[in-house]
């Protein structure tokens, strides 16, 4: 067992974990969030998605050592105090959930990839979202915030603000 020391969510921590632990059972077992979910355990539903240094990971196959040294987003850690990210938002306006279990990856996907290219097209959006599962079907209602979170970053960024929540 190796202790790590890790960021996430903005918060130093320190856990003891074997090397190849999956960082989602050190998220979710020794740190106590919720957001990432356990889904398939093969990197195939993405549930279990987390940002990590601006990528959206699975970590349910990534290593918790490999948390080390970055910084690591989850889902509890998304928005700033008292505010929602502006994909978060776009859900909630969109009413874009049903039973809610893969929301956290098209969240967090979302999130990631619209942090980097807030002007994204739709094309783009798709092929960012692309292999992530929902059983419900909600896959359109997604889109739907994707495109409204899409749209609020996009107006933050060319008004300077960088902040569309």
């Amino acid at each position: 067992m190796s202790t790590y020391r890790l960021n996430v969510n903005g918060k130093p921590r320190t856990v003891q974990a074997d090397p190849d632990t999956p960082a989602l059972y050190v998220l979710r077992n020794d740190l106590g969030l919720n957001g990432p979910k356990f889904g398939c355990g093969l990197a195939q539903c993405g549930s279990c998605t987390v940002i990590h240094n601006g990528e959206a990971i699975r970590s349910c196959v990534y290593p918790a050592s490999a948390l080390q040294g970055g910084k690591t987003i989850t889902l509890d850690g998304l928005g700033a105090e008292g505010r929602l990210h502006p994909v978060q938002q776009a859900f909630i306006d969109e009413e874009a959930a049903q039973c809610g279990y893969c929301a956290n990856a098209w969240i967090m996907t979302m999130a990631a990839a619209l942090e980097k290219n807030p002007k994204m097209s739709e094309e783009e959006l798709r092929e960012a979202l692309s292999g992530l599962k929902c059983r419900c079907g909600t896959h359109m209602a997604f889109l739907r915030a994707g495109r409204r979170a899409a749209e609020a970053m996009a107006a933050a960024a060319a008004a300077g603000t960088g902040d569309a929540a």
